[in-house]
């Protein structure tokens, strides 16, 4: 691929990213955050929201999700959301499909665009893995993604497997269902969050962090990280 085109996509990917997070961070006052009443009343405005336009939010949280992952997001907060808007499992379908849907289009474009330099800033560092990829990609992948991409950022994982020309189709099914797991247990967390909000009109850090829709769900993440790193020490030994 002509490199003038790759710095011309490159930059316009660099502007795109930069306006949504201008327009994000344009109607977030970060101070804000640390007022419970704010939080509380933004709360329920954006529930009744939700309640006077479900299908409509549901497309937009989806597709603006699919965007954010594409535009190198970051997954946790995504998946937090949705379990705050839609519960833990209607909110882990949701999140799961909308980061597979993110994750698989960055993957292709940048397999298509970029291959060769993710090949060349990334294959030394995980070329002792490759013949685990050429044995079982969906297999290895998948386990990859349940074990949290071994501490690597989310962005970074998507485009990882570009180094092994893995296929789009097994990458999008071991992404689907390698993320199911973790995210769930994200959901549920977002769902207690939600519950709490909702149910309280003041609230501490203690109540908040002994509440059993918050320490289930953390002992859950906690849980699964632990066998995440089994499962790295097992698989992706060197």
């Amino acid at each position: 691929m002509n490199i003038n085109l790759k710095v011309i996509l490159a930059f316009i990917y660099i502007i795109c990213l930069s306006t949504l997070l201008y327009l994000i961070f344009s109607y977030l006052d970060l101070r804000d955050l640390t007022s419970y009443a704010y939080i509380k009343n933004n709360t329920q405005i954006l529930l009744n929201y939700k309640n006077n336009n479900i299908l409509l939010l549901v497309i937009l949280f989806f597709l603006g999700s699919a965007v954010w992952v594409f535009m190198l997001g970051f997954g946790s907060p995504i998946c937090i959301l949705s379990g705050f808007l839609f519960g833990q499992w209607v909110g882990t379908l949701i999140s799961v499909a909308s980061l597979t849907l993110g994750s698989g289009f960055l993957y292709f474009f940048a397999r298509y665009y970029f291959a060769d330099i993710i090949v060349k800033r990334l294959s030394n560092r995980i070329i002792k893995y490759k013949y685990l990829f050429n044995k079982n990609e969906f297999f290895y992948f998948m386990a990859f993604r349940f074990a949290g991409g071994a501490g690597i950022p989310f962005a970074i994982q998507n485009i990882i497997p570009v180094v092994f020309n893995m296929k789009l189709k097994n990458y999008i099914y071991a992404t689907f269902f390698g993320l199911v797991p973790s995210v769930f247990i994200i959901n549920t967390l977002g769902n207690g969050i939600e519950n709490i909000i909702k149910n309280n009109e003041r609230i501490d850090y203690k109540s908040f962090l002994f509440n059993p829709e918050i320490y289930w769900p953390l002992i859950g993440f906690v849980s699964i990280m632990l066998v995440s790193h089994l499962i790295k020490l097992k698989l992706f030994k060197k």
